[in-house]
């Protein structure tokens, strides 16, 4: 049940997403932010993120199974679930989906990379197929996506009032799966390390940071891509650390993830909502 309640919620947001978007201003948005900021977002994205998990296992003496989920929660960005609702938040929507759509074609390139790399740290040899990432990354993100836009674009009478519903429509089977997904998980949540969610946590908060602390452009845009670098793909992490990596243990590390990665967005949005009035105020 669980392989159709995800996937079909992922499906539904991501047709919603695309009603909402402008391909203008999608375009826009990644010729305003420059070629110099999308590859200095290639390592804060693709390299920061899976360095620091590493870095946070060792520290907390994480087993290998949590290690690997932790690790492959860093190395997968771009998660489909973030956009529609960042508008409300504040953040730029445009600019959240253009780098989306950025992480989606990159990941197939850059993921194998890191993966094979972090493996022959621990003398393992693994390498992941990018059409086998690309066919992910084109099923769940960018053919719903370029869905909902076309639909829009063709017979927005019928696309808008459908819009909100899909909206509520996908939020709520995403709520049913991560219900099941907790109820089949809680045995191994249990016998996982005490430091797993402290791990988890403070790699969401790292993700965030570095691109607060050295990407150094405009609020919007630095307070936009740090919320979307927390992001990761958790269903691309359980993919890769299943499929690749052969990790058991992994799964609790990627649902404290899961869990708390949310949570601390939140926390930051609020932050930057509350912000903005004192700031505008002074």
């Amino acid at each position: 049940m669980l392989r159709l309640v995800v996937p079909a919620a992922v499906l539904v947001l991501m047709v919603s997403v695309g009603m909402s978007l402008d391909l203008s201003q999608l375009v826009g948005e990644s010729r305003r932010l420059g070629a110099w900021a999308w590859l200095r977002l290639l390592v804060f994205t693709f390299v920061v993120p899976p360095a620091v998990a590493l870095l946070l296992a060792r520290v907390f003496g994480l087993g290998p199974g949590e290690t690997a989920g932790l690790f492959v929660v860093g190395a997968a960005p771009g998660a489909p679930l973030l956009t529609r609702n960042i508008s409300r938040n504040g953040f730029d929507r445009h600019l959240a989906a253009s780098y989306q759509l950025w992480c989606a074609l990159v990941t197939p390139l850059a993921v194998p990379v890191v993966v094979w790399a972090a493996a022959r740290l621990y003398d393992r040899d693994v390498w992941i197929p990018p059409s086998a990432l690309l066919l992910q990354v084109a099923k769940q993100q960018l053919l719903p996506l370029a869905g909902g836009m076309a639909l829009m674009a063709l017979a927005p009478g019928l696309a808008r009032p459908l819009e909100r519903p899909l909206n509520v429509i996908g939020n709520l089977l995403l709520i049913a799966g991560f219900a099941i997904v907790l109820i089949a998980i809680g045995p191994a949540l249990a016998t996982a390390s005490p430091w797993l969610p402290v791990a988890a946590a403070l790699l969401a908060v790292a993700s965030m940071a570095v691109v607060r602390l050295l990407l150094k452009t405009d609020d919007l845009t630095e307070q936009t891509l740090a919320i979307c670098n927390a992001n990761r793909h958790v269903g691309l992490a359980l993919l890769i650390s299943g499929q690749y990596l052969h990790a058991e243990r992994a799964v609790p590390a990627v649902a404290s993830f899961a869990l708390l990665a949310p949570l601390l967005m939140m926390l930051y949005a609020r932050r930057i909502k509350t912000a903005a009035p004192a700031i505008a105020a002074a």
